[in-house]
């Protein structure tokens, strides 16, 4: 049987909306580093997870990257997927 395409959509906090798609993947989370640089800027790393299991698993090599990186902070977000139309 073949398996449906579909859009899913996360919205953060902050307003921001990441729509991935279309997948037939079976992603349920999307998680999100905002990490603030020496120099002031910022940059974004994203992904996304089959369970919350395993998006929470992506913050202890945000923590490393933080130190290996010389990161002033950073932002670790995870939100729900939500399945929308095309």
């Amino acid at each position: 049987m073949k398996k449906k395409r579909r859009y899913l959509t996360a919205t953060m906090a902050d307003g921001y909306v990441k729509t991935i798609g279309p997948t037939t993947d079976s992603f349920t989370h999307y998680w999100r580093i905002v990490a603030e640089l020496e120099n002031g800027k910022t940059e974004v790393f994203w992904g996304h997870a089959r369970s919350l299991a395993e998006a929470r698993r992506k913050r202890a090599p945000a923590e490393e990257a933080a130190r290996m990186r010389g990161w002033k902070g950073f932002a670790f977000e995870i939100v729900e997927l939500v399945e929308t139309p095309a």
